[in-house]
């Protein structure tokens, strides 16, 4: 143990965020733009010389000075957020890293779930974590037969969502449905897992799970090893299939279905991606052309834009009847009033 003290980093103090990421830089990353804990360890001439952070259950932008190499700072840090994460009650934890790193946190009682060859190693500190995770959805392995699977976010469910379910389920005899359960979205997994089930209730050749924190949202996958935008796109996207191949060996899907992508940057980049290397895995990827109504592309973001602008004709054409039902309930209050104060950038994805 270093005599070094490490202290936390309050949002306001702009001085000591300069220190942290004058750091990170020197390292070669940044801060993430998601990070609710930062710390940060300075020598006795109040020189930063190593930090770490925290997001959720996540670990991310750690750091050591090049000069403090060597000193056993990084475990000191870790231990530190993961005491922090013990005291607020997170006790499965993860974190991201780069390749070159990943023995090291390994040493630090870290364990790999996957990896993206020279781009990011995913871990967890639960050595049974994700074998655990795997068994549980074996629970409901389905008979022999065509058997898909979707992954969906529903921030709101919509009539287009509906649709690429519809088509999954006619042309298979079982659909594993995956709803992502990490709540990084405008409306809240409760909400969204609700109106996804109540939304498709009479189609009867579906299993639903919860993603659980192995099938990472876009919104908070880390950024801050990343050379640019593409980069985190795309190690997030082939992150994210490796994790899926791992869950289709073990659930016997055969097929996994997308919708069509017209103006998402990077849903259409994901997609590209996962036509390419599902089939490698012995997987056929289904990208589903998108529903139209009236001429216009439904879509979750096109629903978000309508309710920010107050465009209820549009949100009923493009939304089933429980999710306009919700929507124009008290219930939904809360969620209308904090999309419709966002900036449109935010609602709508690039």
């Amino acid at each position: 143990m270093s005599d070094y003290q490490i202290s936390p980093v309050y949002p306001g103090d702009t001085r000591t965020l300069a220190d942290v990421k004058a750091l990170l830089q020197q390292e070669g990353i940044r801060l993430d733009s998601h990070v609710d804990y930062t710390c940060v360890m300075y020598d006795e001439e109040y020189h930063a010389i190593a930090t770490g952070s925290c997001f959720g259950n996540t670990l991310r932008c750690l750091a050591v000075s090049h000069d403090h190499q060597g000193e056993s700072l990084m475990n000191e840090i870790v231990s530190h957020l993961i005491q922090y994460e013990y005291d607020r009650g997170i006790i499965h934890l993860f974190l991201y890293t780069k390749c070159s790193s990943a023995l090291f946190f390994g040493d630090l009682g870290f364990h790999e779930v996957a990896r993206v060859p020279d781009q990011v190693v995913f871990m967890e500190k639960d050595p049974n974590g994700f074998t655990c995770y795997l068994d549980h959805l074996a629970e409901k392995k389905t008979p022999q037969g065509r058997i898909a699977a979707i992954v969906m976010n529903a921030n709101p469910f919509t009539l287009g969502h509906r649709y690429l379910v519809e088509q999954a389920c006619k042309e298979n005899d079982w659909l594993h449905l995956f709803m992502v359960s990490e709540d990084a979205s405008y409306f809240p997994y409760a909400v969204r897992k609700r109106l996804i089930k109540e939304g498709t209730a009479d189609l009867k050749n579906i299993i639903y799970h919860d993603s659980g924190p192995y099938i990472i949202s876009s919104a908070t996958f880390p950024s801050y090893f990343q050379k640019d935008d593409l980069a985190v796109i795309e190690s997030h996207a082939n992150l994210d299939l490796a994790i899926f191949v791992k869950i289709a060996e073990r659930l016997g899907i055969k097929a996994r279905y997308v919708g069509e992508e017209p103006t998402s940057t990077v849903t259409r980049r994901y997609n590209e991606i996962m036509a390419q290397r599902l089939p490698e895995a012995g997987i056929c990827c289904r990208i589903i052309p998108r529903n139209v109504k009236d001429g216009e592309t439904v879509s979750a973001s096109t629903v978000r834009r309508a309710l920010h602008d107050g465009d209820w004709e549009t949100v009923a054409r493009m939304v089933p009847e429980v999710t306009l039902a919700f929507l124009q309930s008290d219930e939904a209050r809360p969620i209308l009033a904090r999309i419709c104060k966002d900036d449109l950038k935010n609602i709508v994805h690039y």
